[in-house]
């Protein structure tokens, strides 16, 4: 009983800091705001996380699987599959998406811990991204595959961002777009 109610008072809090962080950024995303929002006392958070951070973390950890076609990795996916799951994530969990856009400028730019997952999280994204590119394009290039995802990707980051700043923006008809494009 003891251990499901800290998994539900861990669940309140990451919830609580994903709602702030939404709404108003990594700023406003204090201990005492979380614990506020979460309806919990500072030492409950401590009990469960060692810092703002580490709930920080989990929040950016929940953006970046939800994004994530084929999570057990089994290497199917296509570049037409990747795309679409991102359109999903960011019609479907706006939330997460503003999260993952604004802790990743943001926290990437000023935590050194949000650096390094963002940075390690766009590697892993990138690598994906090329073999799927290889699955629809078996001669395509290194270079080629390479130059042409980070392209992708860029694409796609900049639009989720025009999406947060305009609810009116064409996100899943710009970001199918891409897919029209015809390779150098």
């Amino acid at each position: 009983m003891r251990n499901r109610a800290g998994e539900e008072t861990a669940t309140r809090i990451v919830d609580a800091a994903r709602r702030i962080l939404a709404a108003s950024g990594l700023e406003a995303a204090t201990v005492k705001a979380i614990c506020d929002g979460a309806e919990v006392r500072p030492g409950s958070f401590y009990n469960l996380f060692d810092s703002k951070e580490t709930v920080i973390l989990e929040v950016v950890k929940q953006a970046i699987l939800a994004v994530d076609p084929d999570p057990e990795r089994t290497g199917r996916d296509h570049i037409t599959d990747l795309v679409e799951a991102f359109v999903r994530f960011v019609e479907d969990r706006p939330d997460l998406a503003r999260v993952y856009i604004t802790v990743g400028l943001s926290g990437g730019v000023t935590d050194e811990g949000i650096r390094s997952r963002m940075i390690r999280h766009h590697s892993e994204r990138v690598a994906r991204f090329i073999a799927a590119l290889r699955r629809d394009r078996p001669g395509i290039t290194d270079v080629e595959a390479q130059r042409q995802v980070e392209a992708l990707l860029a694409a796609l980051n900049g639009y989720t961002l025009q999406r947060m700043l305009d609810p009116d923006f064409d996100f899943a008809g710009h970001a199918k777009g891409l897919l029209e494009m015809e390779p150098r």
